[in-house]
């Protein structure tokens, strides 16, 4: 019993050193994991958010103290999110979303070479902090919980790929990002369990992505706060190009 706990913390270690250091990619990486080892989707989006609970709450708080949080960003977000992700998760259990799946990826991908370009050729104007107005925040909160709860993963990789695209500083987007996500997981963790009833959650596997989530939640804000803006920018453009990349080779191939 012990080793399974354990090889789900390494996986959720490993993800949650990206994801809080680069804005995205947990939910991604472990939900991936847990379709490859043959949980039903929506089983495995629902176990990855229930521990995401955890996770999202450690690492949030330690991006809000390094200072990486933009408060008025963030709760722009946690409304539109907190019903875009219930909503998402009531058609992720009623319903096959490939195709949406498909088409946000191929936006995403484009937007991952859009963030490589600015950060690799523009000059350093494009690094300064900018607030983007709630009509780009709230339409953005909804869109990304929702396609967060589809699929398990999403909501990082599309809030802080358009957040930097909008020329919101790197460390920022990505700690407003985190930060506002505990609230948006919380939603849709609850939504999946009252949908699909919690004794079909395996909470062995949710203890173990919890228990390697909270181990680095304190490592990637810090990561995050210390590496030059051009570099976690250059980063962010390469995890979303090539993690989109897999997901459309997935969605046509798998």
């Amino acid at each position: 019993m012990l080793e399974p706990i354990l090889i789900w913390a390494l996986v959720a270690f490993l993800a949650q050193l990206v994801d809080g250091t680069l804005g995205m990619a947990y939910g991604t990486i472990t939900t991936s994991a847990l379709v490859t080892l043959g949980v039903l989707p929506a089983l495995a989006s629902a176990s990855v958010h229930v521990a995401e609970i955890f996770t999202t709450l450690s690492s949030g708080s330690f991006h809000l103290r390094f200072g990486n949080v933009d408060r008025k960003i963030a709760l722009c977000l946690i409304t539109p999110g907190v019903i875009g992700g219930i909503a998402g998760a009531y058609i992720a259990t009623s319903m096959a979303v490939k195709l949406l799946r498909a088409i946000v990826s191929f936006i995403l991908l484009c937007m991952g070479f859009t963030i490589l370009y600015k950060f690799a050729f523009k000059n350093k104007k494009h690094l300064q902090a900018k607030e983007p107005s709630p009509k780009v925040l709230v339409p953005l909160g909804f869109i990304a919980a929702f396609i967060d709860a589809l699929g398990g993963g999403g909501w990082g990789p599309i809030t802080t790929t358009t957040l930097v695209v909008n020329n919101v500083k790197p460390n920022i987007a990505i700690g407003s990002v985190n930060f506002s996500e505990f609230f948006i997981t919380t939603a849709i963790a609850v939504a999946f369990l009252i949908l699909i009833g919690p004794e079909r959650v395996d909470w062995l596997i949710i203890l173990g992505l919890t228990m390697g989530g909270v181990v680095c939640a304190p490592i990637s804000p810090w990561l995050c706060k210390k590496l030059p803006q051009r570099i976690l920018g250059l980063l962010v453009g390469t995890t979303v190009i090539m993690l989109n990349i897999r997901i459309i080779f997935y969605l046509i191939f798998g």
